[in-house]
């Protein structure tokens, strides 16, 4: 029955959640335990002066910006790819074993093979991150309410793994009795689980995500899902050298990005329906705001990730623990906990006609990160004479910041999936996720700048660097969620019937 089912039995399902979401939920879950616990050891390995790549604190952080620019970036190349090409199930598959291979040549041997594993995880997360949003979005029928409930249910999906990945792959890297190695292998067993969860349930999807080009002779579908594929192992050499040298980075993000706004207009321009374009044009401003707010709460990656390493006491609450594990996991807690009753929430207002529209909640997503930059900034009122401050107010701010991500990124995917046309959705999907791209590359850029730029500086020199840069990101956040509240009326008018 599965095999043959409909696009409308798939969407007209009873309760609040279709069966295939929780696939879905499952596959990605595994997935992003491999993303997120790559993401949490990234900067720290390094920066280990012994076993990792023994990199300054203000080159990790410029090129930690650089590989997590690289793997956005290539989810909106592999988001277009999938749309005009592949389909969404078959370029997930192809991202999954190219995943699978870069964890597994980091695990066996972390500094040698380090940028050549990298880059194989970059391109294998392009092609499977964007889709994975985009067959959720197809879950639906447009105008269902019930949307913004079931992205925010995958994205507890999401944090479950990166809560996981964030814990597991902290402890095995930073442990004297497993090291480095075993932190990249547990990504590369998960993402093999994930792969093989979802090769298990594809069926249940019915038509959502086969190729659009089912309609040409095999022959000539085949060739160019060929030529896909090795273009995309073509890449991997200019990926590997930009990485290896951040001034390439540079001139990449100069050049992608308008080539991407480019193309986002001529696509534009094709629509017929002026409707259609207005729509785009206003999930073209949460686009650029997107960038603004990820820039900002990808320092959690970078900047904060060398903060909670060197300024903050091993102690939370009434137990030690491993700084660097909270910093990579307390947002993913705070999510799981969080999302499904804001979802009920957002639910319940749904009913009583009280809802905020999705510009309020992008505004008051930035007011959120304000208020946690802010917490942020006051830890170094709670220092002690070496530079040490509380681990507590530090997670704190992480339980402010994960509001105003609820606010903004679940609402976010499902806003993509609203406001574009079913034949740009992949494209769409990308865009969202190139603009966390240059939210990555300029959190790298942040976290460099407030980096001390001596090595040797003390840890109460560190303190203030940090926490003085937190306090103007406080502001920035600020003005730019007000910006948002205050132009709300005229965004409205573009989403038009889009709530």
């Amino acid at each position: 029955m599965e095999q043959n089912i409909t696009l409308d039995q798939i969407q007209n399902f009873e309760g609040k959640y279709p069966k295939q979401l929780w696939y879905l939920f499952l596959v990605e879950m595994w997935e992003r335990f491999c993303f997120y616990g790559m993401r949490g050891v990234l900067t720290i390995f390094m920066a280990d002066q012994v076993l990792g790549l023994s990199l300054s604190d203000k080159e990790a952080n410029l090129k930690y910006g650089a590989i997590q620019a690289f793997v956005y970036a290539f989810t909106f190349i592999g988001g277009i790819f999938a749309d005009k090409i592949l389909g969404f199930k078959k370029s997930l598959v192809f991202g999954g074993i190219v995943m699978i291979a870069g964890n597994l040549l980091i695990a066996f041997s972390p500094q040698e093979m380090f940028y050549l594993g990298i880059t194989l995880s970059i391109v294998g997360t392009g092609f499977f991150k964007p889709n994975i949003s985009s067959m959720v979005g197809e879950l639906y029928k447009e105008g269902d309410s019930r949307r913004d409930a079931g992205f925010g249910l995958f994205y507890s999906g999401i944090n479950i793994g990166a809560l996981l990945g964030g814990a597991i792959c902290v402890y095995f890297g930073t442990s004297k009795d497993y090291g480095w190695s075993y932190s990249f292998l547990s990504a590369a067993v998960v993402m093999f689980i994930g792969l093989i969860t979802f090769m298990l349930t594809k069926k249940s999807l019915g038509p959502i995500g086969d190729s659009p080009l089912l309609e040409l002779p095999k022959s000539k579908r085949n060739t160019k899902e060929i030529a896909v594929y090795i273009g995309s192992l073509v890449s991997i050499p200019l990926i590997f050298m930009m990485i290896k040298n951040t001034d390439y980075t540079d001139y990449f993000m100069y050049t992608i990005g308008p080539l991407a706004i480019f193309y986002f207009l001529f696509e534009t321009y094709k629509e017929k329906e002026i409707k259609a374009q207005k729509k785009l044009l206003a999930a073209f401003i949460f686009i650029i705001f997107s960038i603004i707010f990820w820039a900002f709460f990808e320092q959690s990656g970078g900047s904060l990730a060398l903060f909670a390493q060197d300024n903050l006491h091993p102690k939370l609450l009434f137990f030690e623990i491993n700084p660097n594990i909270v910093n990579n996991t307390a947002n993913s807690l705070f999510v799981i906990v969080f999302s499904p009753i804001l979802g009920l929430l957002w639910l319940g207002m749904a009913k009583r006609k009280i809802e905020p529209n999705t510009v309020v909640k992008f505004g008051l997503g930035f007011l959120f990160l304000a208020a946690a930059f802010y917490v942020f900034y006051y830890t170094k009122f709670f220092a002690d004479a070496q530079g040490l401050t509380s681990l507590n107010i530090f997670t704190l701010a992480y339980l402010v910041i994960t509001f105003g991500e609820l606010c903004l990124s679940p609402i976010g995917l499902s806003i993509m999936t609203k406001l574009s046309p079913k034949r740009l959705s992949g494209m769409m999907m990308g865009m969202w996720f190139l603009a966390s791209a240059y939210g990555q590359y300029a959190a790298g850029l942040l976290g460099a700048g407030m980096s001390s730029p001596d090595e040797n500086a003390s840890l109460l020199t560190k303190l203030q660097s940090y926490t003085d840069g937190y306090y103007q990101l406080a502001i920035y956040a600020l003005i730019s969620g007000v910006v948002l509240i205050v132009f709300t009326p005229l965004i409205k008018k573009l989403m038009q019937e889009v709530k």
